[in-house]
């Protein structure tokens, strides 16, 4: 076997497109994790003079005997799939988002009178409007007071009712006073005004801030004229933290079942409605498939038991069949051998069967089941970017609400599928590197033993 790669080398054919880094050193131990905008342009750094002389990385870069990547569709992709992987491996060189806290939203309560607006890591399903997950939560709230010195909405957990007249004789906080609430709690605001100013919030979270930025813009730059430079270093970060209201996540791509735990049984119901099926999916098998770099593909399966996972079910494949990235052969090659002393009687199928991807990987399945001469139970695919629901011979995807519990249930599948097959790639890797280092150890006894002690 050719000694592998050098990482230097390895990090000019990455791509030049969003995704997530992992350095390794020689044992196969993930060191640091990182996220780039362009993946060749950040890692390639990481192999010059000044990465070797920055305090932040000099002790890394001596460590790192290999590298990997996972692409991402995104920036923001980038940024959750790094945070995800961080939680998960625990790399010694990440200090930042190793705990176990879930990521934080922004909600509003918008079924109150007076609707409050927080920021909480255990968001509610109902009568809010939520925005996230975000990945940093000081940051957000340093978002937050600003827009709050601009839409003066309460933050507080009081209870405010325009039918109870007590509140008429309450004492409004500080922030009435420094102006940045509009004291809605002694009716120093009508419920309708108030309620305007929300609105207007939300068209700033939804992306309508370009007229408030573009205001803000000209007060620094008119601060900074007048010298009155901490203004105007007040107003530049202040701009930067609305600016980063946009690094948040998805509530349909981003989901944390932490956060949002499921109820498998309405799952399973809504599912039997949906889809269509005779009784509810009791047995879901989910499929995926993963690549680093183009490398070692694998497929994962994983199986869920009413509702939850259940691991005696899970199967890993190494794809023997295909050359290069395929990811619809790859789908043939793992349905046939999953389900091949299925279809001899051997075994049962499960009630439904999930692909990871859109149309093409649900071909791709198909065209297994046509080859081993089997009618499948229900086959759906599952495409990540808009959630769309692909079935056999039906070109229109199907949409189901974001909120719906059947949706929740697949994505919940889809997701342990795609980290199971994550799993099963990095193992192979490491055992990859391992063999090579045992292999070069070996090749150097021999030397040893070959040369002539006597040579100097």
């Amino acid at each position: 076997m050719e000694p592998s790669q050098p990482p230097s080398e390895k990090a000019k054919e990455f791509p030049t497109t969003p995704g997530v880094y992992l350095m390794k050193d020689a044992s196969g131990v993930v060191l640091y994790i990182g996220k780039a905008k362009n993946l060749r342009n950040r890692v390639t750094h990481y192999f010059t003079k000044a990465a070797a002389e920055d305090p932040r990385t000099a002790n890394l870069v001596p460590l790192i005997a290999d590298i990997d990547f996972l692409a991402a569709e995104s920036e923001v992709d980038a940024l959750f799939l790094e945070a995800r992987l961080i939680k998960d491996v625990q790399p010694k060189f990440n200090r930042d988002l190793r705990d176990g806290k879930t990521f934080p939203y922004l909600q509003i309560r918008t079924r109150e009178e007076f609707p409050r607006v927080e920021v909480t890591r255990t968001p509610r399903r109902k009568g809010v409007r939520l925005y996230g997950p975000f990945l940093n939560a000081t940051t957000l709230r340093r978002a937050l007071l600003v827009l709050q010195k601009v839409f003066q909405f309460r933050t507080c957990q009081l209870d405010i009712r325009s039918q109870e007249e007590r509140w008429r004789w309450f004492r409004p906080c500080l922030l009435h006073s420094i102006r940045q609430c509009t004291g809605p709690c002694n009716f120093r605001v009508t419920r309708e005004d108030y309620r305007a100013s929300i609105k207007s919030l939300i068209l700033i979270l939804e992306g309508k801030k370009k007229r408030l930025l573009s205001r803000m813009r000209k007060e620094m730059q008119k601060a900074s004229g007048q010298l009155l430079f901490e203004k105007a270093a007040r107003l530049r970060d202040e701009i930067i933290a609305l600016e980063k209201l946009d690094e948040r996540g998805s509530l349909d791509r981003q989901v944390q079942y932490e956060v949002f735990p499921i109820n498998p049984k309405k799952g399973m119901k809504t599912l039997k409605r949906d889809l269509g099926l005779p009784s509810p999916p009791r047995i879901i098998d989910g499929f995926d498939i993963a690549h680093l770099g183009g490398e070692e593909t694998v497929a994962s399966q994983v199986r869920f038991l009413d509702g939850l996972p259940f691991k005696p079910g899970y199967r890993r494949f190494r794809i023997r069949t295909v050359e290069g990235v395929d990811d619809f052969a790859s789908m043939r090659e793992v349905i046939t051998r999953r389900y091949r002393q299925t279809g001899e009687g051997e075994e049962f199928f499960p009630d439904l069967i999930l692909i990871d991807g859109g149309k093409g990987q649900l071909n791709g399945a198909m065209d297994a089941f046509r080859l081993l001469g089997v009618t499948p139970p229900a086959v759906i695919s599952l495409a990540k970017r808009e959630e769309e629901i692909f079935r056999p011979g039906e070109s229109a995807p199907l949409l189901l609400s974001r909120h719906s519990a059947g949706l929740r249930l697949l994505q919940y599948v889809r997701d342990e599928a795609h980290r199971f097959a994550q799993h099963y790639h990095h193992l192979l890797r490491r055992k990859k590197l391992e063999g090579e280092m045992e292999q070069a150890r070996d090749q150097g006894k021999e030397i040893a033993e070959d040369a002539d002690p006597t040579d100097k």
